[in-house]
């Protein structure tokens, strides 16, 4: 969940520790509570979540399209 705690709470917690970040998000696919994720962060941060998961999809699909191109 972006606001409170998600089914992955637990795992974006250990995340966040062992990386000594300022927060964490956590997807999982297929996991053993099924997919899902969990974000811890500032109430500021969450208010940005939108825009850097945009830019994600971006970029993700951009890599894609080029991974595309490569293959004979």
């Amino acid at each position: 969940m972006a606001i409170g705690a998600g089914k992955y709470d637990e795992e974006a917690t250990l995340v966040r520790l062992r990386t000594k970040a300022k927060g964490s998000i956590v997807f999982i696919l297929e996991g053993i509570q099924g997919t899902g994720f969990s974000v811890q962060a500032t109430a500021k941060d969450i208010l940005i979540l939108p825009e850097i998961l945009r830019s994600l999809a971006d970029q993700i699909e951009k890599d894609m399209n080029a991974s595309k191109d490569k293959v004979v």
